[in-house]
C-alpha cells in the first residue's frame, strides 16, 4: 500500500477516534462545560476533529522511521522515540491553537490554570498524556497496523467509507470556515478573543433554558441570531471585570 493511502486511512481513523475522546472529555471532564451537556466537539459539523488525525499520521510515521532506524532495539531508544512522539504531539497542538487565536481570534481550548502553561494552549500535563497515548499506540496499535490497513485496502466497501469521508470532510471544512470568518469578524470588530467552546456551551444552555430544539451536530444553531450569544458571552465576561475592578 501506498505511503498516502496509508496515511490517508490513518488521518480517518485518527480524526474519528479523536472526536470520540473529545466528546467524553468535555462531557465529564471540561470546565468549559460546567452543566456536563453533551456538545459536539472540535470547529467541525462531522464526528471528527482533523487534530488527531494528523497526529496519529505523525505517530506512524514517527514509530516506522524509528523501526527503520533501529531505535526501537533498546529501552533508552523507545523512551527516546515516546519524547519525539510527545514532542510532535504538542508542537502540533501549539501550532493549531496559536493559528486560531492570532489569525482567527479564536480560542479553541485553554489551559491557563493548568501548571506549566504556554499561552494557555500547551501544558506538561497534556504533553505527559500524548506520550501515554504514544506508548498506547506503538505497543498496542502499529504492530497490527499494517496488516489491518492492508485488509482495509482490499476492502471496497471501506475504501469507499473512505472516498466518501474526505467528500464530507471537504464540504464540512469549507461550510465550518465560513463561520470562523464570521466569528473572527465579530472579534475584531470588538477586540475579543471568542472562546469556541465556551460559546457552544452557552447556546446549548440558552436553548435548554428556552425549552428549543438542541442540535447536537450543528452546535451553533440556534432559534437566536449568533451574534446575540456573542454579545451574551461578552457582556458576562465584562460584568464580572466591572465587579471586580469595583471591589
Amino acid at each position: 500500500m501506498s505511503m498516502f493511502l496509508t496515511l490517508a486511512y490513518l488521518f480517518f481513523i485518527g480524526s474519528v477516534f479523536g472526536w470520540c475522546l473529545e466528546l467524553v472529555f468535555r462531557r465529564f471532564f471540561s470546565s468549559a462545560n460546567p452543566e456536563r451537556k453533551w456538545i459536539n466537539p472540535g470547529f467541525c459539523v462531522g464526528p471528527y476533529v482533523p487534530l488527531y488525525g494528523f497526529g496519529l499520521c505523525i505517530l506512524f510515521l514517527l514509530a516506522y522511521w524509528g523501526q527503520a532506524g533501529g531505535m526501537d532495539g533498546s529501552t533508552l531508544g523507545r523512551l527516546v522515540m515516546f519524547l519525539f512522539m510527545a514532542i510532535s504531539m504538542t508542537a502540533i497542538e501549539y501550532i493549531a491553537g496559536i493559528l486560531c487565536l492570532k489569525l482567527m481570534k479564536l480560542r479553541l481550548w485553554d489551559y491557563s490554570k493548568m501548571w506549566g502553561n504556554i499561552q494557555g494552549l500547551i501544558c506538561p500535563l497534556f504533553s505527559a498524556f500524548w506520550a501515554i497515548l504514544g506508548a498506547i499506540y506503538y505497543f498496542l496499535v502499529h504492530p497490527h497496523i499494517l496488516s489491518a490497513l492492508a485488509w482495509l485496502s482490499r476492502n471496497l466497501a471501506f475504501s469507499f467509507v473512505i472516498g466518501f469521508f474526505f467528500g464530507v470532510f471537504t464540504i464540512d471544512v469549507v461550510y465550518s470556515s465560513q463561520l470562523l470568518a464570521k466569528l473572527k469578524k465579530y472579534a475584531d470588530e470588538n477586540g475579543v478573543v471568542v472562546r469556541y467552546e465556551n460559546l457552544k456551551a452557552e447556546i446549548r444552555s440558552a436553548q435548554d433554558r428556552a425549552s428549543k430544539r438542541v442540535y447536537f451536530m450543528f452546535a451553533f444553531r440556534s432559534d437566536r441570531a449568533l451574534i446575540e450569544h456573542l454579545r451574551e458571552g461578552r457582556h458576562s465576561i465584562e460584568e464580572i471585570r466591572r465587579k471586580i475592578k469595583e471591589r
